[in-house]
């Protein structure tokens, strides 16, 4: 199964996105900073109208109870499980959870997730059942995945919505992320949050600190640093999600940089390490 799921880590990475996604990004975060220089001359040009308004709601108490419940737009968009995919045999077991993004004004982007979503839980489960008709036929065995997702953070702007494969058979385990901002509607790519590579390289030498005070703190924890196989170096686009504090938290999945017992590592960057590269102070805090 091991091969499989890395079959789909490759079909995630490949899997096309729209091509303005990464630099869109930016885009919005420019024209806010316009929108700014541009707010004096907005107010005084809706200042009568609003001070109309003010009195309107302030002459009725219905309208301002239910101006007070209207939430703001990024808290409509919420993950739901969608579609289930599911086996419950005595030596072959699977459950896949199909999450699919709702009420996005940007439909391309919300489309284009839910539809990667099932493809490759489609694809999860059609593995799964092949695999299963070839363990019976070569005289059994024991299979079992289990795939779902988790929120990671849900606030006023961050979305990150956490996916998972595991294989309840070997304990092989891997997860994916997708961090979206909610008021500007854009899938958050790790690039997209520096103004260059050379973030690249902070967080290197950032990550290999914190490993190793992890195991100088506690002889249980052990992080592959210096052999062959030890970490180097983060991925252009390794995988990460914001946290609800807006921290960058890098993350690698099973067996990546530690035996398979130290399960998925997460390592939260701190903002001053990184903070004059960004590209902007929007998401990361």
């Amino acid at each position: 199964m091991d091969k499989r799921l890395e079959a789909l880590k490759k079909e995630y990475k490949n899997t096309p996105i729209p091509d303005e996604l990464d630099f869109i990004v930016k885009k919005a975060l420019k024209q806010k900073k316009k929108r700014k220089v541009n707010m004096k001359k907005f107010l005084v040009g809706v200042g009568a109208a609003v001070l109309i308004f003010i009195t309107g709601v302030n002459a009725s108490p219905s309208l301002a109870n239910a101006l007070s419940e209207v939430p703001f737009v990024g808290s409509l968009v919420k993950v739901l499980t969608v579609r289930e995919f599911k086996v419950d045999e005595e030596t072959a077991k699977t459950e896949i959870k199909v999450p699919a993004i709702t009420n996005m004004g940007n439909k391309t982007l919300e489309s284009t997730l839910n539809k990667k979503y099932l493809e490759e839980s489609k694809k999860l489960y059609n593995d799964f059942m092949t695999e299963m008709e070839e363990v019976k036929k070569n005289g059994g065995g024991h299979l079992g995945v289990e795939s779902g997702y988790d929120i990671k953070t849900d606030n006023d702007q961050i979305l990150a919505v956490g996916r998972y494969v595991v294989s309840t058979v070997n304990s092989y385990s891997e997860y994916t992320y997708d961090t979206i901002d909610k008021k500007h509607e854009l899938l958050i790519t790790l690039p997209s949050i520096f103004m260059d590579e050379s973030y690249i390289n902070l967080i290197n030498e950032n990550i290999k600190e914190q490993m190793k005070s992890q195991m100088e703190r506690d002889p249980d924890k052990f992080y592959w640093l210096d052999d062959a196989l030890g970490f180097k170096t983060i991925a252009k686009d390794q995988s990460f999600y914001i946290n609800n504090e807006g921290k960058l938290v890098i993350v690698f999945n099973k067996y990546e940089v530690a035996p398979g017992y130290m399960g998925v590592c997460e390592f939260t960057i701190p903002t001053d390490l990184i903070a004059d590269v960004l590209a902007s102070k929007e998401y990361i805090k």
